[in-house]
């Protein structure tokens, strides 16, 4: 009797920036996405690497990424709020949130 075992391999990475090791061209890229931000004035530059095997499809890939980036939506929403509601209780109440010196 034949035994399949099913193989895959998925590797992802985001980057923000040229790593030490990047090449010249890489380096200039980076330099180039960092220019459109600053032109830009606001939002960030993402390298998002992505590497999976068997191949899916594009499709499936961005359908991917697109899920992600509402689930970090929604936590940074969840994130803005906790820091709104904190921020109301700072004010309301400062004397629970006063710094005590140590003895």
């Amino acid at each position: 009797m034949k035994v399949y075992k099913p193989e895959w391999q998925c590797t992802f990475s985001v980057n923000e920036g040229a790593e030490e090791s990047a090449n010249w061209k890489e380096r200039v890229a980076w330099r180039l996405r960092a220019m459109a931000d600053r032109l830009d004035g606001v939002g960030r530059t993402l390298k998002i690497n992505c590497n999976v095997t068997p191949q899916v499809s594009r499709e499936e890939v961005d359908t991917c990424l697109g899920k992600g980036f509402e689930v970090t939506q929604q936590l940074l929403t969840q994130l803005a709020h906790q820091q709104a509601c904190e921020d109301v209780m700072r004010d309301a109440k400062a004397n629970l949130y006063e710094e005590r010196s140590s003895l």
